[in-house]
């Protein structure tokens, strides 16, 4: 559904869109958070001379204004939700949590896959899928107390370490066999050559990855050497200079578990000790405007790296050694296989990866898909063994408890 025109003047927008409000004044329109100034300000410019004059990227606005407004109305959701009780046949439930950049691109996708698949199958689909911005307490509360895995929805679908590896949660019906990868990608993306992704227990399919990479602040950065690799970060010219995506539990559990398996301790103190503050990707990019406390290294989403200004002095770096992946895992019940494999299909698919891949910049694991990346551009990976020879769930919490305690200077 088209919301907008690139025409349309920013008052026109956030009349008919109040909730989109926070996202211009989060990416440098601060007057439209104030009614006398919005009035003034945004009744006489259009949105494409708006972010033409801030050097903003208008596709990827364009992605957030959506984002802000399908978030607010549940009419995707809802055509999903409701398909499923148009006729009386069996049900599967499709359960999690989806990037934001991509959400709204794939339950679109997903909606016209939904028409499809129930028009010709004696199965509909019960789908709910939010936004990872939402955190994902809500599957855990939907899984609490379920100790018989029929009870389970039959395929989840979510970014992150903790939740599928937790003993309390999905480790233990993983050690029960309940999950297989029949997403029959054997071989992955070129991209991923020189790292191995697939379960070797056969339990996940990963159909994509979050990377993390550097935004620096070049006029900060002043006559100290570019950073370029992660250990860069613990360097005491970098101490209480550096913003971290706490807030974003799945890429920063990611980075603390990649810290502590190459630096042991002292490493995820150090980079606590690094951290000037949290913020969200849509105010990294624009960290170099801040009036104090203006972070030299910014640790985010690739994806949100393509906000930043072109000419200013904000530079996004690949690490030398690897971006930091968080991985985007499916999880599918064996015993529904039959049933499930479209479902399945689709997901690891080249439409969906086109998806992860080009509108989110979420390199995909699908290997006909051009993840549109340099050669040179490699991947830090957790790596099976040490998944498969840790409690990750221990491992996290106290890689936290020492984070936390550096910021106290403990």
């Amino acid at each position: 559904m088209k919301y907008f025109e690139s025409s349309d003047t920013l008052k026109a927008i956030v009349d008919k869109y109040p909730e989109t409000i926070p996202v211009f004044t989060s990416n440098g329109f601060s007057q439209m958070g104030d009614a006398e100034k919005r009035d003034k300000f945004a009744s006489s410019i259009s949105l494409k001379m708006a972010l033409t004059l801030k050097q903003l990227n208008y596709d990827t606005f364009e992605r957030l204004l959506v984002e802000a407004i399908e978030s607010n109305n549940s009419t995707v959701d809802a055509t999903i939700a409701t398909s499923s009780k148009k006729r009386n046949k069996q049900s599967l439930s499709i359960m999690g949590a989806l990037p934001c950049p991509v959400r709204i691109p794939l339950l679109e996708k997903m909606i016209t896959f939904t028409e499809d698949f129930e028009a010709s199958s004696s199965y509909v689909l019960n789908t709910e899928l939010k936004a990872a911005s939402m955190g994902v307490d809500w599957i855990e509360e939907n899984i609490k107390g379920i100790s018989d895995p029929e009870k389970l929805p039959d395929l989840f679908i979510s970014a992150g370490f903790d939740m599928f590896f937790d003993k309390d949660k999905f480790g233990k019906f993983k050690a029960m066999g309940v999950f297989e990868d029949f997403s029959g990608l054997d071989t992955y993306n070129e991209s991923f050559a020189d790292i191995e992704l697939k379960d070797p227990r056969g339990h996940l399919s990963m159909i994509g990855v979050v990377p993390a990479v550097f935004l620096i602040n070049t006029k900060e950065l002043g006559d100290l050497p570019m950073p370029t690799k992660w250990s860069d970060l613990m360097k005491a010219e970098f101490e209480n200079r550096v913003s971290l995506p706490v807030g974003d539990f799945d890429l920063f559990n990611g980075i603390l578990l990649n810290f502590y398996k190459n630096y042991g301790d002292e490493g995820v103190r150090k980079l606590g000790r690094s951290l000037l503050e949290s913020m969200h990707p849509s105010q990294m990019v624009r960290s170099d405007r801040k009036s104090t406390n203006r972070p030299i290294i910014t640790i985010m989403p690739y994806f949100f790296t393509k906000m930043t200004k072109h000419g200013g002095p904000m530079q996004a770096i690949w690490p030398e050694d690897g971006a930091i992946i968080s991985p985007i895992f499916l999880l599918s019940k064996k015993s529904k296989q039959n049933a499930l494999q479209e479902v399945v299909n689709f997901f690891a698919s080249e439409e969906v990866g086109k998806v992860l891949s080009h509108n989110g910049l979420f390199p995909t694991t699908n290997p006909n898909v051009d993840n549109r990346l340099a050669k040179d551009n490699k991947f830090m990976w957790l790596g099976w063994d040490y998944i498969y020879s840790h409690d990750l769930t221990e491992t996290i919490h106290h890689c936290e408890e020492l984070f936390n305690n550096s910021l106290k200077g403990e």
